[in-house]
């Protein structure tokens, strides 16, 4: 899924990375023939690319990015008191990342991405929510709790 790039950092070897504004990280290197991003080579160029889009692989896997820490904690919600916004679409907000964590039954996940995404979660097992991406759960019975997460810096 596209991100925007927020800002840029140099790793512990000298290459460019790209920070993102869902708070994951991707290398931006120049490596002709293969890469060909000379504006990463200058300061202009790099300030340039600020607020434009990277596809960011690991959004499309809701993988969750390193160095988070919670900030709250909604729930526990149960088939009675599960709040019907979040039966329909709805989105956690930009720069924070959602972890659904399901205590007891089974919670169906749907997030609506580029490439739809699905899956029945069980007591015990969590799912990660990227920023900004359409999503919802259906609960018959059971309960389950959702995290909210930012950068550690934040």
């Amino acid at each position: 899924m596209q991100r925007q790039v927020a800002g840029f950092r140099i790793d512990e070897v000298g290459d460019w990375v790209a920070e993102l504004s869902c708070l994951h990280s991707q290398h931006v290197r120049h490596q002709p023939p293969l890469l060909l991003r000379p504006w990463v080579l200058t300061a202009s160029g790099r300030a340039e690319h600020i607020g434009t889009d990277l596809e960011c692989p690991l959004c499309d896997r809701a993988e969750l990015p390193d160095g988070l820490r919670l900030v709250r904690t909604a729930g526990p919600f149960d088939e009675h008191t599960v709040p019907a916004g979040l039966r329909r679409d709805h989105r956690v907000a930009e720069r924070t990342w959602g972890l659904l964590r399901v205590l007891t039954g089974t919670v169906h996940f749907v997030m609506h991405s580029e490439t739809p995404f699905a899956r029945d979660i069980r007591a015990g097992e969590t799912q990660p929510i990227p920023p900004g991406v359409p999503h919802s759960v259906t609960l018959d019975t059971g309960s389950f709790e959702v995290d909210f997460l930012v950068a550690l810096s934040t």
